[in-house]
């Protein structure tokens, strides 16, 4: 065989190794440069954050955006008063870049642990505190604390995306502008909700703007509102005290012609079921008006499960079943809970 034949077809083959393998290099640079020309900061760790209730992490997910992945220790139906953090919990917490807290003592068993937190350098932040002090509530058996439900308050909440944007914008200095028009948006639609809740809570009939829930927790709103607030607020059946105030509530009931009481997705319900078995027997009906969201949000993925859903439920139940005049699928229309509520009326 010619030498020279054999020499050439071996380079042959060797160019068409060399340039078939360059061929599919450029071929695999085509299809990966687009995903690395988009990666840039998208590609890069999102912020963790850790909120401690659904409030808190409703109102860190519209500030953050896409820029953080956030988590909330409190799910649906959980009482954050009583809370208290698991191992894995403080798993998570450790974790984090950033925590977040409603605060006020809102989440007084889990103190201690947001002390460690804050001791080991842990962004811990209250946002609840953030708000402006002199519209927070001090009732006089707080002993010199101040009542933690400011979320009932749509306006006052709103205050607190200031900590929020600025706790995020600290731990994410490049996303600042983002966390900043992200809550200029929310505030915008918080605008709206406030002035839905004004309008269908201020339908209710003069003698009916009263709110018996079964714990304290609604004094914001019925400030922000102008609703009578009342609640049973923890009492036991073998307690003579709060025997003589479930008494008071039910001959409050019938005196005003309250037509409706309303229990708590996140309280047992036995005291207030005492309050319409009461009245009844003093020959005035009384209904229950539709669970209401108090220290916890809805169940995840669904609108009640937000914060904005939340009080659209909760202002539209309350108004519908004290005889107000409110839509049955709520500010947005997206209501399922509160719908069949005043259906009859």
């Amino acid at each position: 065989m010619n030498m020279n034949m054999c020499s050439a077809s071996a380079k042959n083959r060797a160019d068409g190794t060399f340039f078939g393998g360059w061929r599919r290099l450029a071929l695999l640079m085509l299809i990966v440069a687009p995903v690395l020309l988009t990666a840039g900061p998208a590609a890069a760790k999102r912020l963790s954050v850790v909120a401690t209730t659904g409030m808190v992490a409703d109102l860190a997910r519209a500030v953050a955006g896409d820029r953080a992945e956030v988590a909330a220790l409190m799910g649906e139906g959980v009482d954050p008063h009583l809370y208290k953090p698991t191992r894995s919990d403080m798993a998570r917490l450790l974790r984090a870049d950033v925590v977040l807290i409603n605060g006020l003592r809102l989440e007084g068993k889990m103190s201690d642990a947001f002390e460690r937190l804050s001791a080991a350098g842990k962004p811990v932040i209250a946002v609840a505190e953030g708000v402006d002090e002199a519209r927070l509530i001090a009732p006089p058996e707080f002993a010199g604390h101040h009542d933690p439900h400011v979320w009932m308050d749509v306006a006052l909440w709103a205050q607190a995306l200031e900590s929020t944007r600025n706790a995020l914008s600290s731990a994410d200095p490049d996303g600042a502008g983002t966390y900043a028009r992200n809550a200029d948006a929310y505030a915008a639609q918080l605008r709206e909700l406030d002035a839905y809740a004004r309008r269908v809570l201020g339908s209710v009939p003069a003698n009916a703007r009263v709110l018996i829930t079964a714990h304290d927790a609604f004094t914001y709103l019925g400030r922000a509102y102008g609703i009578e607030v009342r609640g049973i607020q923890g009492i036991s059946t073998e307690s003579e005290a709060g025997l003589k105030t479930i008494e008071e509530l039910v001959a409050l009931l019938a005196e005003r012609k309250v037509p409706a009481v309303f229990p708590e997705t996140s309280v047992s319900d036995r005291n207030v079921l005492a309050l319409v078995e009461g009245a009844a027997a003093r020959g005035h009906t009384v209904v229950l008006g539709g669970a209401l969201f108090s220290d916890a949000m809805g169940a995840p993925g669904t609108y009640e499960g937000t914060y904005v859903g939340m009080i659209d439920h909760n202002v539209t139940t309350i108004a519908r079943a004290l005889g107000g005049d409110a839509p049955a699928g709520g500010f947005q229309g997206k209501l399922r809970l509160a719908s069949h509520v005043g259906a009859a009326r």
